[in-house]
């Protein structure tokens, strides 16, 4: 799957099907007067606006490495999921204070059959783009095009909560503003899972003990001799994985014998596992500090 025209697609599926919701949404909000559906409708144009960013990290990600970026520029994906992160926060508290005002005030809202309908038709739109998004995501690897699947099942668990609150509301007067504070505390749930996952990526993170026991496991079947596999560290940029680690040795090999051994485990991790490694060799006496 070619990661560039799937992230466009993604991206441009849910701009179209997001702004045809807002529309709907928006109208059955003013039309009711409910704060709750009014935020799902902005929780849903935020979700058009989080797939432009996408787009546009698809397109500045896919952009090939050069002098001055020599990994690539993968990571615009990660800084594209922290802007949808903090796009989702300001919205979040915008609703949660328009909640508590409306609590304060008493006000009751008075929900249509319009509302029904409109909000169904959301939760099964929201839904479908969510689990097209998660697929694309996962197929190709894309932290940012997941965040925006997070986003479009937050807007339909939003939108489920309202479907509750409809048709509750003649016996509960404070079920909207009730509604939209749960939905902001949804998008701030939602903003915490997606930056967490994004500075994780950002700041670097431990090989998992999975990937460095295949690792183990392939060199072993190439090498009897134990190398004392240690030191591990990875650099994800995306677009490619960059892994370092250390092995040990016999003292006696020559420099040749050295580096055609961590060639040969270099090439076999690539072939492999698709990450572009270097292997650093240690005589087997050799305390390192990380022993």
């Amino acid at each position: 799957m070619d990661k560039v025209k799937a992230g466009y697609l993604e991206g441009i599926v849910s701009v179209i099907a997001n702004s045809i919701l807002f529309v709907l949404k928006f109208w059955a909000g003013i039309t009711t007067g409910s704060i709750a559906l009014t935020a799902d409708a902005w929780h849903t144009l935020s979700d058009s606006l989080s797939s432009i960013i996408v787009i546009v990290a698809v397109k500045l990600s896919s952009k090939k490495p050069d002098n001055e970026h020599p990994f690539g520029h993968g990571r615009w994906e990660q800084i594209a999921a922290l802007f949808i992160a903090f796009l989702l926060a300001i919205i979040a508290f915008d609703f949660l204070r328009d909640s508590i005002v409306q609590f304060k005030n008493q006000e009751a809202t008075e929900f249509g059959a319009i509302a029904i309908v409109v909000t169904v038709i959301s939760i099964i739109v929201k839904e479908a783009l969510a689990q097209y998004a998660f697929y694309i995501g996962r197929k190709i690897n894309n932290v940012s095009i997941k965040a925006d699947g997070w986003h479009h099942r937050t807007d339909a668990l939003s939108s489920v909560i309202v479907l509750v609150g409809i048709l509750f509301a003649k016996q509960f007067w404070w079920i909207d503003s009730a509604l939209g504070g749960m939905i902001s505390f949804m998008l701030f749930y939602a903003t915490y899972q997606i930056a967490k996952e994004s500075i994780n990526k950002l700041l670097g993170e431990k090989p998992s003990s999975e990937l460095i026991d295949k690792i183990k496991l392939s060199i072993g079947q190439i090498y009897d001799a134990d190398m004392y596999l240690h030191h591990f560290h990875i650099h994800n940029y995306v677009g490619h994985q960059e892994l370092t680690f250390h092995i040990k040795l016999e003292n006696n090999l020559s420099i040749n014998e050295g580096h055609r051994i961590a060639t040969d485990i270099e090439n076999i991790i690539f072939k492999q596992f698709s990450i572009t490694s270097t292997v650093h060799v240690e005589p087997k006496d050799y305390n390192h500090v990380s022993d």
